[in-house]
């Protein structure tokens, strides 16, 4: 949701001016994500865990027809309630969500944008065995990061041979 804060102050949000951007449903009571931050490119970042549970079962982290298991990158001022960024990398192609900047994650609950080169920073809660530390330089979208085939460096589903390739 998006608020306003009234002039001069600024520092007390409007709760009359709530404006729901975007709500997805979560499928269980864990791996919801839930940072948002701008980049320097102005746009609203947002991470969403795969909907909870253990091991991905609805398979949403490859799924690109849904936004849970991704990083999304969305205009909050280009339109009502938001516009996709021409340049997200999905943007155009059949069943595929343009929202979504980067795929294949399991909980990107805690991350940031550096404040001086721009690029993407964040923590993956992995499943059993590994967890991870991921990076997106600036301006770069489109990448997998592997949840559920790969947590980290190694197979979880299937647990040998599981693709790596574009990961």
């Amino acid at each position: 949701s998006e608020f306003r804060a009234p002039a001069p102050a600024g520092d007390t949000a409007d709760a009359a001016s709530e404006r729901e951007l975007m709500f997805v449903r979560q499928p269980f009571s864990n791996h919801n994500g839930g940072g948002l931050a701008f980049g320097p490119d102005g746009f609203l970042y947002i991470g969403l865990g795969d909907g909870g549970s253990g091991g991905d079962p609805q398979g949403n982290g490859q799924n690109l027809g849904t936004r849970l298991g991704k990083m999304l990158r969305i205009d909050v001022d280009g339109g009502v309630p938001y516009v996709v960024p021409a340049g997200n990398p999905f943007v155009g192609r059949a069943g595929w969500r343009g929202e979504i900047y980067h795929v294949g994650l399991r909980n990107p609950y805690r991350w940031s944008v550096d404040r001086q080169t721009g690029d993407l920073w964040w923590g993956d809660v992995g499943e059993d065995s590994w967890e991870e530390v991921n990076f997106s330089p600036a301006g770069t979208g489109g990448l997998n990061y592997g949840w559920p085939y790969r947590e980290g460096n190694a197979c979880w589903l299937p647990a040998t041979g599981c693709p790596s390739a574009g990961l």
